[in-house]
């Protein structure tokens, strides 16, 4: 139905139309058309030929569709989003973002690329097809992030090769090895390489990085950065040409400390991205539509979000003749209500109405897709596993920030019990643990983190990024070990168990980390599971991700993995036990 990138361009016809010789397929009668290049407001027929802009002006069509003066726009570019991350397949995540007004995303499949390696990225990039919205993908540098964790596949730089010259992929994804890049690890050097060659774009991923570090990083031609936390780092960032990602995910929510960056001089080096944006987030905050909203309540002028969230982007990514509402770029075209406001009203893709009024128009035929092998292998599990022989007074804590992917690295008294550190739920220390479950060998860890609020039973997921091992945090070991049988039931997903029983769960059998089912019965089940979380105690907005994340271990202070804590600061695996005085 939709135009590839491969179709050639009806160049006379174009010509023909944009002149006012020949009638255009479309015309959206009396729009008041967002100029993301001059600021300008501009009236008049926007006319659409063979899913192109022909022009905005006095022009006739074969269909005519009145939007009465209501403002049109391109459609919105998230420019660095993990599609795993909404636990839903990409047709069905797809379902949820275009009746808010994406037309593209910018895909990098790492989530599931740390799980099943090339496998799961060329899994992802036919499950991506087809659609009304266009898939592009970034290729992951860095699988595994570290060697402080265990996954289940490695890739090198001759795996990720082929990839590169594919025209979807625009570059490679997020170098989170920031000190591998630094200091020159040959492992990440190569992939830079091979994305150098192809001239595509190198994504970065590097939080707190200042400096002549940070130059050093830049020298490698990395070009962008998500993980800006304060207007003051960002700053920096962009004073050493780094396009900033202004993230607004269902954990990390940047956008309220970042939108004083976007002004008349800098617009053109921001993005606006999701990262992370769970389902239920997806179906009732929405997309970055939202974004958008939110950045004009900030002070932001309405013409410049917009900018942001279309042309800024595109050009970031050398996406060629997207992103505004000019001759000869692609027809992918939004109406909105108003400037403020921000609701969309028809979101049409290559001239073609797809949604209209929140309501999706388009509908998939069956996809035929490989068959994924089994991904959620662990190890028998005693009672005893997660047992904690006490070794001193005090040890290392996670303190979790709400609303951040950063922790504080706490040191915290012990409390003991028949010579066992247990969990203190008077000053909100519970346990938590990672269980290695890629290839069922003995590797699991166990610590201890503040800030969740959980005063009773467990929560367990299979999402637990980067590497994907189960991530539990409990207040008793007979519920971990409960919910954590459960996944493996359910080959990956989400539980909660309290008194032995399991209260909620979700099935994520693809990977472990995405559902087969429709978007709607998804979003139920974690609306479920979030019921059940707050019945537990939690404080947490987001529990499940916000877990998910306390084993990312290129994100400082302290996370922890299949193999134990790690000081991220230090790039090292520290004892429970041995604290720093």
């Amino acid at each position: 139905m939709f135009l590839s990138r491969s179709d050639v361009y009806p160049l006379d016809q174009m010509i023909d139309v944009a002149a006012g010789r020949t009638r255009a397929d479309t015309v959206l009668k009396n729009a008041t058309v967002v100029n993301v290049f001059t600021g300008e407001l501009i009236e008049g027929n926007l006319a659409i030929h063979a899913g192109y802009i022909a022009g905005i002006g006095d022009y006739v069509g074969k269909k005519v569709i009145d939007v009465k003066g209501k403002y049109v726009t391109a459609s919105f570019i998230d420019g660095h989003v993990h599609v795993e991350s909404s636990m839903v397949m990409p047709v069905q995540y797809a379902r949820a973002v275009v009746p808010h007004g994406t037309g593209s995303v910018v895909a990098d499949p790492h989530e599931i690329a740390n799980v099943l390696g090339i496998e799961g990225i060329l899994y992802m990039s036919k499950s991506m097809r087809g659609g009304p919205l266009d898939f592009y993908i970034m290729i992951p540098s860095c699988v595994p992030a570290t060697d402080l964790e265990t996954n289940g596949v490695a890739l090198d730089f001759l795996d990720i090769k082929p990839l590169m010259t594919e025209h979807y992929v625009l570059g490679l994804a997020e170098a989170m090895n920031y000190p591998g890049v630094v200091y020159r690890d040959p492992a990440i050097l190569e992939k830079i390489r091979i994305a150098l060659e192809q001239n595509k774009r190198i994504d970065g991923h590097a939080p707190g990085l200042s400096g002549q570090e940070l130059n050093a990083y830049v020298a490698a031609r990395i070009s962008s950065e998500h993980e800006c936390t304060t207007l003051e780092e960002a700053k920096e960032k962009l004073s050493v040409g780094m396009h900033i990602h202004i993230r607004e995910g269902s954990t990390a929510k940047d956008l309220e400390a970042l939108a004083g960056l976007i002004g008349p001089h800098t617009a053109p080096y921001c993005s606006f991205v999701t990262d992370d944006r769970n389902t239920l987030d997806l179906i009732k905050k929405g997309h970055i539509d939202s974004m958008v909203r939110q950045a004009i309540e900030y002070g932001v002028d309405p013409v410049l979000a917009i900018k942001v969230a279309t042309l800024s982007t595109a050009e970031h990514y050398n996406m060629q003749y997207r992103g505004a509402i000019i001759p000869g770029y692609v027809a992918d075209v939004v109406v909105l209500d108003s400037l403020e406001k921000v609701n969309v009203e028809m979101v049409f893709k290559q001239g073609e109405l797809v949604a209209k009024k929140g309501k999706l128009l388009f509908e998939w035929g069956e996809q035929e897709l490989p068959r994924l092998r089994r991904s959620v292998n662990i190890n028998w599990l005693e009672p005893n596993d997660f047992e904690i022989q006490a070794r001193g007074s005090h040890m290392n804590v996670i303190g979790v920030r709400p609303n951040q992917l950063i922790t504080d690295h706490l040191i915290e008294e012990v409390k003991k019990r028949d010579g066992l550190a247990v969990p203190d739920l008077d000053r909100d220390l519970v346990k938590i643990a990672v269980i290695e479950r890629h290839n069922a060998t003995e590797p699991h860890s166990i610590g201890f983190v503040k800030g969740t609020g959980l005063k009773e039973g467990a929560m367990v997921s299979s999402i637990a990024h980067d590497s994907h091992n189960i991530v539990a945090i409990a207040t008793n070991d007979r519920d971990l070990i409960e919910a954590a049988i459960q996944i493996v039931r359910m080959q990956g997903g989400i539980a909660i168990a309290n008194k032995g029983k399991i209260k909620a769960s979700l099935p994520l059998p693809i990977a472990g980390l995405m559902s087969d089912q429709p978007i709607e019965i998804v979003s139920k089940q974690i609306e479920k599971l979030k019921t059940e979380a707050a019945k537990l105690g939690t404080v947490l907005d987001e529990p499940f991700m916000a877990m998910s994340f306390l084993s990312l271990p290129v994100i400082p202070k302290l996370k922890i993995t299949d193999l134990g804590l790690v000081d991220v600061e230090k790039f090292q695996l520290v004892d429970l036990f041995e604290v720093e005085k």
